[in-house]
């Protein structure tokens, strides 16, 4: 047996010879952290224990949405305990230190080379090798392609003798708000192809029209963040090539596949939208949406090393060997590429067609049930055509209440559901969207539909007064948080883009 010993009163009150603060403590919610405000814009003078801190924040965390019910957003929300571990294991690795972790450097390289080969990268010819980075998410990727586009511009038509002040950049009005960033910071005019009603992504004639001299370059969208579908890569790349050959131009096309680029090619093979056409010269990717990576991991591909202009390219040594570098930061953690690395040789193509073949047939089951009810209209595609999401919106007109209106009630049920306008000039146009992502499965869609029948019987029970009352006092609440927002500097945001769209 093992005695233990009554400690006694003077040691109970021993103070730490460091820190002046009792030696003993009791637990978290006896502290007097407790019941003191936890410092939240200026560093606290003294220490805090560890599992008092970890419990404090992770209790406010609990504040946080549920990701496994945000079915808003594309980002991956599941992965594998394997992969999770993976991930963990590598937390403290800098990925930019080349000499250090070269190991994790090649498990990039094996990823672009799988990811190009996925997108029928040209693999011909030893001196015109796709090239292609990892980046912290599809934004990044699209920045280094704008950039890599306007950069190649600005040489033809220096050597043409021509000015190069005003660069120009084609894309449908529907397009992620990160190419506005792009063109906004890059200083490139937007020419946008807008919207009608019944047709919510690029007009192939209309985008190639918009084309001139000072085009940098043509942005087709595989998976539009509005309604899922498919722009025709096809078409702008007949159209287009057309108008260069005419004109002496060499305008490209660059794929937006943040979203489709990991499912297109599992479950629609014959959709040519890649680097089998001609004039596709690049094509972004997340990782972290049906890539299956938690965020933080997106791709750059480009056809052939003389789309990716020299000069872009930094080589550097101070990190112990001599690397190249094109990226916007310069540190990233490692754990992200390892990941992606992870899901791809784990996944195969076998799996990933699984994995988007079962996706794709909960959005379709979705999609009938959501018709069925006879309240909505479905705006998305089905069958593969598009992306594994439901786009939808209220059937009948002679109703008092809206998609806001079902999404706040949604909400309060634990959904996030984002109710939206769509695009400039179709902004009339009021939406909802369902992202079905890897760990959405039929039980979960049956318990939304449940949610969503009980949610429209509320609606149709409520009046118009006590709706109006509900929207108030959440027109009033989302007033407050702006007023909040910017009294703690915050900016007006000054994209046409709307809120919940991502």
């Amino acid at each position: 047996m093992v005695l233990s010993n009554a400690i006694s009163d003077p040691r109970l009150n021993e103070k730490d010879d460091a820190t002046g603060k009792p030696v003993f403590s009791t637990c978290v919610y006896g502290s007097r952290w407790t019941t003191q405000p936890i410092p939240k814009y200026s560093l606290p003078d003294d220490e805090m224990p560890p599992q008092i801190a970890y419990k404090l924040i992770k209790d406010d965390l609990q504040l946080d949405g549920n990701p496994v019910l945000n079915l808003a957003s594309f980002v991956t929300t599941y992965m594998e305990e394997e992969a999770e571990k993976l991930m963990a294991e590598n937390l403290s690795k800098n990925f930019i230190d080349y000499e250090e972790y070269p190991v994790s450097v090649e498990l990039q390289n094996r990823c672009v080379n799988i990811i190009a080969r996925l997108f029928n990268a040209p693999m011909d010819n030893p001196h015109s090798e796709a090239m292609g980075v990892s980046t912290i998410g599809s934004s990044e990727a699209i920045m280094l392609a704008v950039l890599a586009m306007k950069k190649l511009w600005q040489k033809r038509r220096i050597a043409e003798g021509k000015p190069t002040d005003k660069p120009n950049l084609v894309m449908s009005a529907s397009v992620q708000v990160c190419w506005e960033k792009a063109t906004r910071y890059l200083e490139i005019e937007e020419k946008f192809v807008y919207l009608t009603e019944g047709c919510y992504i690029l007009d192939p004639e209309k985008a190639v029209e918009l084309v001139d001299e000072n085009t940098i370059g043509v942005c087709v969208i595989l998976g539009s963040t509005y309604t899922g579908h498919y722009e025709d890569a096809k078409k702008v790349n007949e159209l287009l090539k057309v108008k260069n050959e005419a004109n002496g131009w060499d305008v490209p096309i660059h794929i937006d596949a943040a979203s489709g680029g990991f499912v297109a090619p599992f479950v629609n093979h014959d959709l040519l939208w890649d680097f089998r056409l001609d004039l596709v010269r690049s094509i972004n990717v997340s990782g972290h949406k049906y890539g299956l990576c938690y965020a933080g991991i997106g791709w750059a591909i480009w056809k052939s090393p003389k789309y990716l202009p020299e000069e872009l390219i930094f080589n550097v040594n101070y990190l112990g060997s001599d690397q190249a570098s094109f990226t916007l930061n310069f540190s990233k953690g490692a754990a992200n590429v390892i990941a992606q690395y992870y899901v791809l040789i784990r996944n195969g193509r076998a799996g990933f067609t699984a994995i988007m073949t079962n996706l794709m047939q909960i959005a379709d089951y979705l999609a009938q049930s959501l018709e069925n009810t006879g309240v909505f209209e479905i705006l998305s595609d089905r069958n593969g055509n598009g992306l594994p999401l439901v786009a939808f919106k209220l059937k009948l007109k002679d109703i008092h209440y809206d998609e806001f209106d079902v999404a706040q009630r949604l909400r309060e049920r634990g959904w996030i559901v984002p109710a939206y306008t769509m695009a400039p000039n179709t902004q009339h146009v009021k939406l909802m969207r369902i992202v079905v992502r890897e760990d959405f499965s039929r039980e979960r869609c049956d318990i939304l539909l449940t949610d969503i029948t009980a949610t429209i019987d509320l609606l149709n029970k409520l009046d118009k007064e006590t709706l109006f009352k509900k929207r108030t006092t959440q027109a009033s609440w989302n007033l407050l948080k702006s007023v909040t927002r910017a009294t703690f500097g915050g900016v007006k945001n000054g994209s046409h883009k709307t809120n919940g769209v991502c």
